[in-house]
């Protein structure tokens, strides 16, 4: 396990660096030196601003395939093992109480991460100030980003968050939804006793079944990041990097403070187990960086924490709670990026907005892991709550995909720390297997 686990490692590694090597060299032998879109101002380059020649985009379309194939593979066992799973664990904790003493702590725990996470979201950015010098005028009132908005309202929630068909949220891997019905049905298969015992055995079976599929689809992980690689720098090439290199980096900083926070919040419960746990969760998170996808590093992160010696209970109902409710690096980037947008237009919010966006952000972010571009889809609605220009988040287009890498790593980290954490508050946590640091 361990060697193999390695080797996935260096794989992944790998193709990351030959990706970018690729892409370089595509981008280097068929870009347009200089050739703008039409619209775009002379002499500035923002991402999606300067013109892709055929060959560049047929080359992204195509290598781009190994990355849908693999995140196509990963939703395909996604639905059926997070409700196999959830099942599972709650048919067996064996009362109603359990549930719900467990998803108290869980839900303190998200809770507290998430306003963590945005406040210090809201506190970089103000430092910082990385959009300040940007200096932009405000565009024409009905300009868009093309990006749907959230639906801000509570209905519009509570109709996210409760299945009408729970085959149509497995449909389309609403893991908020899929989660509800698991957790019904669990406790309503624990309320019946022996007679769903065969039921329970079943969705035992099922789950691990599933955890094998897991095994052969992550073989395929590397060529998914070569693709993505390659065809990100192939498109916008190295000068994405560089124009926006302030925003990125000081991004960065950022999620590495948030690390550092969760780590030492960890170490205060954990203890030193925790630089364990960092290290066994290495996999899950070099492949959700270079996949810029948290869910394609869910059913690995599952099966680290179980060998880190979190109890597979908790596992089954902490995880996929935590997919929809404590996506921290997302958490930090819309307060970040939705203050970035204001500054670029020279638009000040005074702190009272600013908390009040904080509070906005914490109700409506909850529920929508499965939107695509989810972020950019909840930021597009603050920003019209505040007044600010839709059309900023053509600012951020451009550079989404490294910033969402950054993003799914931290989720990753936060959602493991969830879980161990919640496990040590149950008195649920095991030595696991020995892991090398």
């Amino acid at each position: 396990m361990k060697k193999s686990s390695n080797l996935l490692t260096l794989f992944i590694f790998i193709a990351m660096l030959l990706g970018i090597g690729v892409g370089y060299g595509v981008y280097s032998a068929y870009h347009i030196p200089g050739e703008m879109l039409p619209g775009a101002t002379p002499g500035t380059y923002v991402p999606g601003s300067v013109k892709v020649s055929d060959t560049q985009q047929g080359f992204a379309d195509k290598i781009s395939i190994l990355t849908d194939i693999f995140l196509r593979l990963v939703k395909m066992i996604i639905a059926p093992l997070v409700f196999s799973t959830l099942v599972v664990g709650v048919a067996k904790m064996g009362d109603i109480k359990a549930v719900g003493r467990i998803g108290g702590k869980t839900m303190l725990w998200f809770i507290s991460a998430t306003f963590v996470s945005l406040f210090l979201g809201l506190l970089l950015v103000n430092i910082l100030k990385p959009g300040v010098s940007l200096n932009l005028p405000l565009p024409d009132t009905h300009a868009s980003s093309g990006i749907a908005k959230a639906d801000m309202t509570l209905k519009g929630f509570f109709h996210h968050v409760v299945p009408d068909s729970v085959i149509d949220a497995m449909a389309h891997n609403e893991i908020l939804q899929i989660v509800i019905f698991a957790i019904f049905f669990g406790v309503a298969a624990a309320s019946i006793g022996e007679k769903a015992l065969p039921v329970v055995k079943l969705m035992d079976s099922v789950a691990h079944i599933m955890l094998k599929v897991t095994g052969f689809v992550m073989n395929f992980a590397p060529f998914a990041v070569f693709g993505a690689m390659a065809a990100i720098i192939a498109t916008k090439g190295p000068g994405v990097l560089l124009t926006y290199g302030k925003f990125i980096v000081q991004f960065y900083a950022g999620l590495i403070s948030l690390w550092i926070v969760l780590g030492l919040v960890g170490w205060l419960i954990l203890g030193k187990p925790v630089f364990r746990l960092l290290a066994g969760i290495k996999d899950p998170l070099l492949l959700a960086f270079g996949t810029a996808s948290s869910e394609a590093a869910y059913p690995r992160t599952m099966a680290e924490l179980e060998r880190f010696g979190c109890d597979n209970r908790i596992v089954s109902f902490v995880l996929p709670l935590g997919y929809s409710f404590n996506l921290d690096g997302s958490m930090m980037y819309m307060t970040f990026a939705s203050l970035f947008i204001a500054q670029a237009y020279g638009m000040h919010l005074h702190i009272d907005q600013q908390i009040t966006m904080l509070l906005v952000l914490m109700i409506t972010s909850k529920g929508i892991a499965g939107v695509p571009r989810a972020s950019l889809v909840v930021i597009a609605g603050t920003l019209s709550m505040f007044h600010i220009p839709e059309a900023g988040l053509l600012l951020l287009l451009g550079v989404d995909h490294l910033l969402d890498m950054g993003r799914s790593a931290t989720n990753v980290i936060g959602n493991a720390m969830a879980t161990a954490v919640v496990s040590k508050w149950e008195n649920k946590l095991g030595t696991g297997e020995s892991i090398e640091v």
